[in-house]
């Protein structure tokens, strides 16, 4: 396991039984995230870096009984947490690192990825595998509850110029990697980037 990997599973499994709580209200953002996708009864769709799983209820709603819901996540203690929180029942949860995922090419509808970009270690490749799961003209969301400033606040830091989720950092990243971006948010109360899969 690279160093990369072992920081993001430290990070995530010191915050996992506590995550739920520290964020309670973030439930609508997320249907909404996912309401914006526009997934259709049956669609095969993974919720990529999916933590405590909090994606995979609206997902489950969206794509009905007859589709296909995954959450796939490096930190064995944030899969727990959504175990214990009853969201395995809205979807399959794999073990399961998002750059190098133990799927077809080809065989889902879309992607979801709350909070994912900033702790992927080689963005553009990372970003390129996800696009390798996913069907030509299959969807991708990139998205936070709250926006860029206010999440820099809560962390008491300052958005720097590199940041990945800044549009004219964001849109190159993504076609480059297999990705059209089709629409972009970066609002107090959300960060949402819509992005469709080229051929």
């Amino acid at each position: 396991m690279s160093d990369d990997h072992t920081h993001v599973q430290e990070f995530f499994s010191a915050r996992a039984a506590d995550w739920d709580s520290r964020f309670p209200d973030d439930g609508p953002a997320y249907a909404a995230a996912v309401a914006e996708l526009g997934l259709r009864e049956g669609d095969r769709v993974l919720d990529a870096g999916c933590g405590t799983g909090r994606a995979l209820p609206p997902l489950r709603a969206a794509v009905g009984p007859s589709g296909v819901v995954l959450g796939a996540d490096l930190t064995p203690a944030m899969l727990h947490e959504a175990v214990r929180a009853g969201r395995d029942r809205d979807g399959r949860l794999l073990l399961a690192d998002v750059a190098a995922l133990p799927l077809r090419s080809r065989s889902l509808d879309a992607v979801f990825g709350a909070g994912l970009i900033s702790h992927l270690p080689r963005p553009a490749e990372n970003v390129r595998e996800l696009a390798r799961v996913v069907r030509p003209g299959g969807l991708l969301a990139l998205f936070h509850p709250i926006g860029r400033a206010a999440l820099a606040a809560r962390q008491g830091r300052q958005i720097t110029p590199e940041d990945l989720r800044a549009e004219p950092n964001l849109r190159p990243l993504l076609a480059g990697s297999g990705w059209r971006m089709t629409s972009y948010a970066d609002e107090d109360t959300r960060f949402l980037a819509l992005a469709v899969r080229e051929d």
